[in-house]
Order: C-alpha cells, then sequence, then structure tokens
C-alpha cells in the first residue's frame, strides 16, 4: 500500500495544493482512513492531537463538494472555538486551488449579527460548535437539505461537554443519505452509543500516538494535601525552570486556585477553562503561544486545539480519571523527537488512578522524592507581547508589523518574536528590552498610511 497522496483518488487541483504545501507522504491515520473516506463509508478515527485526522477529513469533505452548487453541503462540528477556527483554516489551504470555496465558521462566544450577515449570503462548509449551529438553524438560518458530509471532530469532548442533545437536534435535520465522519482522541461507552445513532455501518480506523511516548519521561509524586501539591509545582519549576509548561487541573475551580497560587509565589500565568470570555481565552493562548507567558493552567477540554510548539514540561496538579487522556495530556511535551518530562501528582485515595496509567501504558510507576525547593526567583519570559487594534478587516499583515519595527524604527529582528494577526486586533512579542521603542514606534507611527493604537499586554 504506497503512502503518497498522489497514489489517492482525488481532485487534481487537491493533489497541487498538496504539493505546493509540501504534504507528500500521508501520516498513519491519513494512510488508513483516507481510502475508506473516500469510498464514501461512514467512518471512526480515533487518534490523539497532531495525528493529521483534520486533512483526513478535509479532503474527504472536499472530494465530495460541488462548488457549483451554492448551497451547505458540509458541516463540521467541533468542542471549542479554538479548533473550529484551527479545521476551517486548515479546510482554506487545502481548498485554495478550487475556486469560490466559501467555508464559515460559526461558534459561540461571538456576535451573532456578522454570522447572520455571512449565513445570508451563504456557503459550501460550516465548523461550528454545537450550540451555535442548532441555534442558527433552529431560527430557520441554516439549511442542511443537500449536506452530504457531515464531521464530528474530537466527538469524545464534545459530550463531556454536554453537547449531546445538540448533536441528536441538529443531525435529526440533515439528510439520512449522507457521509458521516466521527474523529475521537478517546473511545468511551458514549462515543460508541453516539456512532449507532448518527452513523451507518461506520469503518473502525484506530491509530497510536504519532509521538513516542518513550521519549517522555514520567514522575509521578505522592502528596496527600493541597498545600503539598502547590509547594510541589513550585519546587519543580524553580527546579527545572521550564519555559512553557502546561499544569493539567480536571476542573474549572481547581484552575482558577492553582493559577492564583502561582501568581502569589510570583510566577508568570495565564488561565485556561471553559468559562472565559473568548477574547480572554485568545488572549491567553495568544500570550502563551508567543513565550510571552511561561506557564499555562487549564482543563483538558480548554486545551484541546492548544497549538504550541516544543512544551518542556506537562504537570498534572490533578490525574485524569482516564489512562487515555492522561497519554493525550503528557503527549504534548516531548514531540518531534525532543526529549519531554510529565510530572505527575496522586494522593493514596488516588492510587487506583495510578495504577489504570500503569496498567494502560504498560510502564511500572513507583513515586519519586521531590528536589529540595531552591532559594531562586521563578523564571521569567524573555518576550512581552504587545496589542495593535488593527487586524485582517484593516488590511494589516505580519510584513506591515516587522516593518515599522526593523525598518522604520530599526529594532533587531531577531529579538521580535511571533506576530499573530486576527481579524481586528493583532499581537506580536518583543524581547524585554525592546518594549518601550517597539510600543512608541506603533503608537506614533503609521502602518498602510494609519495610525493605531497599541498596548503592553499584562
Amino acid at each position: 500500500m504506497t503512502n503518497t497522496f498522489k497514489s489517492l483518488n482525488i481532485k487534481p487541483e487537491l493533489i497541487e495544493t498538496l504539493d505546493s504545501l509540501n504534504f507528500i507522504e500521508m501520516t498513519p491515520i491519513q494512510q488508513r482512513a483516507l481510502p475508506i473516506v473516500l469510498q464514501g463509508h461512514d467512518v471512526i478515527g480515533q487518534g490523539k492531537t497532531g495525528s493529521g485526522k483534520t486533512a483526513a477529513f478535509s479532503l474527504g469533505l472536499l472530494s465530495n463538494l460541488n462548488v457549483k452548487r451554492f448551497r451547505v453541503q458540509s458541516l463540521v462540528l467541533c468542542p471549542t472555538r479554538e479548533l473550529a477556527d484551527q479545521v476551517a483554516q486548515e479546510i482554506r489551504l487545502l481548498a485554495r486551488g478550487i475556486h469560490n470555496i466559501k467555508v464559515l465558521t460559526l461558534c459561540g462566544g461571538m456576535p451573532m449579527g456578522p454570522q447572520i450577515g455571512s449565513l445570508e449570503h451563504g456557503a459550501h462548509i460550516l465548523v461550528g460548535t454545537p450550540g451555535r449551529i442548532l441555534d442558527h438553524l433552529s431560527k430557520g438560518r441554516i439549511n442542511l437539505q443537500e449536506i452530504n458530509t457531515l464531521v464530528l471532530d474530537e466527538a469524545d469532548r464534545m459530550l463531556e461537554m454536554g453537547f449531546e442533545d445538540a448533536i441528536d437536534a441538529i443531525v435529526e435535520q440533515a439528510p439520512k443519505a449522507r457521509q458521516t465522519l466521527l474523529f475521537s482522541a478517546t473511545f468511551p461507552v458514549n462515543i460508541e452509543t453516539l456512532a449507532a445513532k448518527v452513523m451507518q455501518g461506520p469503518q473502525m480506523v484506530k491509530v497510536e500516538s504519532t509521538h513516542q511516548i518513550t521519549t517522555i519521561e514520567q514522575q509521578f509524586f505522592k502528596l496527600e494535601t493541597r498545600q503539598d501539591r502547590d509547594e510541589a509545582l513550585e519546587a519543580l519549576l524553580l527546579t527545572h525552570k521550564p519555559e512553557s509548561s502546561v499544569v493539567f487541573c480536571n476542573t474549572k475551580k481547581e484552575v482558577q486556585n492553582v493559577a492564583d497560587e502561582l501568581i502569589y509565589r510570583g510566577f508568570s500565568v495565564v488561565e485556561l477553562h471553559g468559562d472565559m470570555e473568548q477574547r480572554d481565552r485568545e488572549q491567553s493562548l495568544t500570550m502563551f503561544a508567543n513565550k510571552s507567558i511561561s506557564i499555562l493552567v487549564a482543563t483538558d477540554v480548554a486545551a484541546r486545539g492548544l497549538d504550541v510548539d516544543n512544551l518542556d514540561a506537562v504537570f498534572n496538579y490533578e490525574l485524569s480519571r482516564d489512562p487515555e487522556v492522561h497519554v493525550h495530556r503528557i503527549g504534548r511535551t516531548g514531540r518531534a523527537g525532543a526529549k519531554g518530562v510529565a510530572y505527575s501528582f496522586y494522593s493514596e485515595k488516588e492510587s487506583y488512578r495510578v495504577a489504570r496509567i500503569d496498567e494502560y501504558m504498560d510502564i511500572e510507576i513507583s513515586p519519586v522524592i521531590l528536589p529540595e525547593k531552591p532559594l531562586e526567583k521563578p523564571f521569567y519570559p524573555k518576550m512581552q507581547t504587545i496589542q495593535i487594534l488593527g487586524g485582517k478587516k484593516q488590511k494589516v499583515r505580519a510584513g506591515d508589523i516587522l516593518g515599522a519595527l526593523t525598518k522604520q524604527a530599526g529594532l533587531d529582528g531577531k529579538k521580535i518574536g511571533k506576530i499573530k494577526i486576527l481579524s481586528m486586533v493583532s499581537y506580536v512579542a518583543v524581547e524585554h528590552e525592546l518594549v518601550k521603542p517597539a510600543l512608541k514606534q506603533l503608537q506614533n507611527g503609521k502602518m498602510k498610511g494609519k495610525s493605531f493604537k497599541a498596548r503592553v499586554m499584562k
């Protein structure tokens, strides 16, 4: 069985785009799922983040698309707006060789007005969260009668977040004769129940994690009280000084408690959980991804779709109830062959969770002794983020920001980090010593002949 995209029976424009993106060889999930998807079968795909599942279903729905028919033909449901944005972006990227394809993102936490306006102009592909899609559907703004492909992405998280009724109501309005593709990192019993309801004779494709868990060093610490955990977390952070790390908790309340404690102890921290306003989530993720914040405290659901390279460490402040989720968490460190490290805390009462991880991963787990807390200050990131009140709508590009800072202000380009452009705002990371001159240039200079407001984010 050949492993190249060219071996697939897909539109020549898609092959050309894949070539231009240097996507030559398929990942294991693409190699196993795509031939079945392209034959029109329903498919259940089980694979972790980074396995290439988005391209697998995107190429499937793009192959089913009739561009000349300006109706909604594909619907992709995702648990969070971050993931929906990433999926829509990837679909647009893969579809760029096919003219006039319209992909719309419809998620909660965003103003309704612009979405209603966009829907009036029609679309081929909708990507969104179940609650918001159902909202538009119930008001008659979406017609699903011509849907040929329905995708449930990260179905396990959608069920965890309580979206089952919304999914049922949406599926009710879709044609029976359609292809349904369900992707999930884990496969609890409720996924089987959902699949039985919404799919017809699905074929199962399962691939192991794309990162080698063997490259991840795991340390488990037996700690009885909350205070023990807080002390242990501080000791490990001060000893190892990770540049970027995620601390996982099981609940929103615990995320807030741990983040508050770390801030009190002088660390550079942001939190991420499902109840945050979309704007706050976006800012937290941006500051963490561009390394102007070193620690992200998050729930599993909120961290889904987290797109951060080279995570130095993962901390399980609380062990997950599901060993598969544990593997998924720790797999965020040690990617691309790098050596990762994961620190996990548990109490006597939680020993059964350790036993399940032990059995699931086939490793021998015994508690490790904590290092002594060094008399040092917390690690502080070398970057800071500047927010500019102008984005894609104002035609701002990354090159404009870089040019303003390097050519106009004469700043060293090597000390300028990631630049992110959103629809109405942009973010640029700069090293600390450049913050004042960079801010002055962005506030007083011009880009595209216009002045923009800017501020340093705290």
